[in-house]
């Protein structure tokens, strides 16, 4: 047996799950590429989130995006982090305003609406004999409440 061929067996590739850390560096490079795409897509949706900037400034940070994707990302970040948070946070509050609305307004129609329709809809009941005087009063006494 030659050297060479003694150096050339030295390693044998033993396929991908051969190697603990070549599975480290597959887990690494994954979680490396799903960061990003998460932080590409973050971009993307702040860029259509802000009113303010122009439509040809958006194309402009696009079309960097697309050519040279890391170094693109890393300049939005750093020039405009600060009014992509702020942007994101005026998101959150309208759309926590607006689900607190949408529950107020359901609440309210499950309920019956204002007290007195709640004690007229009570009196309906006690007159139709449905409901007895005490539970009458208590249906009263929770809308006046």
């Amino acid at each position: 047996m030659r050297l060479a061929e003694a150096v050339n067996t030295a390693y044998e590739y033993q396929g991908f799950w051969g190697s603990f850390w070549d599975i480290i560096w597959w887990f690494l490079w994954i979680f490396v590429f799903v960061t990003y795409l998460f932080v590409l897509f973050a971009i993307i949706g702040d860029l259509f989130r802000d009113h303010k900037l122009n439509g040809w400034w958006k194309a402009v940070w696009i079309i960097f995006l697309l050519f040279l994707p890391f170094l693109t990302a890393l300049v939005y970040l750093i020039a405009r982090g600060r009014g992509m948070a702020e942007r994101s946070q005026a998101q959150a509050k309208q759309l926590e305003a607006a689900q607190a609305a949408y529950i107020q307004s359901v609440a309210n129609g499950a309920a019956g609406g204002s007290p007195a329709d709640e004690i007229a809809k009570a009196k309906g009941l006690l007159d139709s004999g449905t409901i007895t005087q005490a539970e009458y009063d208590a249906i009263k006494a929770k809308a006046l409440s």
